[in-house]
């Protein structure tokens, strides 16, 4: 039996979202190809996701050195502890996401600086960065109303990629992802894009 994560990066309604979508047809499906696993499921929008700032960056060395806190800083420190917590304890990780003004959303962004932590989830070394969470593996399902597979696009999303640099670069997890992409821009193709990237989605689920 496996521990999923199921996190989701979106508050717009399941008509008016295609990654809303994708979360809940990837969920439907690895449910009934998975029937004994955990599911834990963070909807970031309605979870307290304080920014990532001095207050973080303070209390999260000053509780690596056994200092003491003040107020903020361990506010902080026990709202990331939470969530690396969570993260830590989970086989996979599934993180459902639009592409919003050609950036990930911001709730997912302060999330992922949560998970940034040298020692817990990566460590420095003399041939650089290498990540410290062995065994885990993580599906990326991203939706974005333009078409930015093309060659002369592709370098100004910047949405899914600074994800998979954290996640799979820095932390060292095997990536596996799903896009659905130009539903907006094809508006005389968008059923059938998004039709058969759900499809794409259930098959990934079935397999991960």
């Amino acid at each position: 039996m496996s521990n999923v994560l199921f996190v989701k990066a979106n508050d717009r309604p399941y008509e008016q979202s295609i990654s809303v979508q994708m979360y809940e047809s990837f969920m439907n499906a690895y449910k009934a190809a998975n029937p004994t696993d955990s599911i834990t499921e963070l909807d970031l929008f309605k979870e307290d996701v304080p920014y990532y700032g001095n207050d973080a960056i303070t209390g999260l060395y000053k509780a690596s050195q056994q200092l003491p806190l003040n107020d903020a800083e361990e506010r902080m420190v026990n709202v990331i502890d939470k969530y690396m917590d969570q993260f830590l304890a989970a086989d996979k990780i599934v993180i459902a996401f639009p592409l919003w003004n050609l950036t990930a959303p911001a709730p997912l962004i302060t999330y992922m600086s949560y998970l940034t932590q040298s020692g817990k989830t990566f460590k420095y070394t003399a041939e650089g960065p290498i990540g410290l969470t062995s065994g885990k593996k993580i599906m990326l399902l991203s939706a974005r109303g333009g078409d930015y597979a093309s060659e002369g696009k592709q370098y100004i999303e910047s949405g899914i990629k600074p994800v998979k640099a954290i996640l799979g670069g820095l932390l060292g997890i095997p990536i596996e992802e799903v896009v659905i992409e130009g539903h907006q821009e094809f508006s005389d193709r968008a059923a059938d894009i998004i039709s058969s990237g759900l499809v794409h989605t259930q098959k990934a689920a079935a397999g991960f």
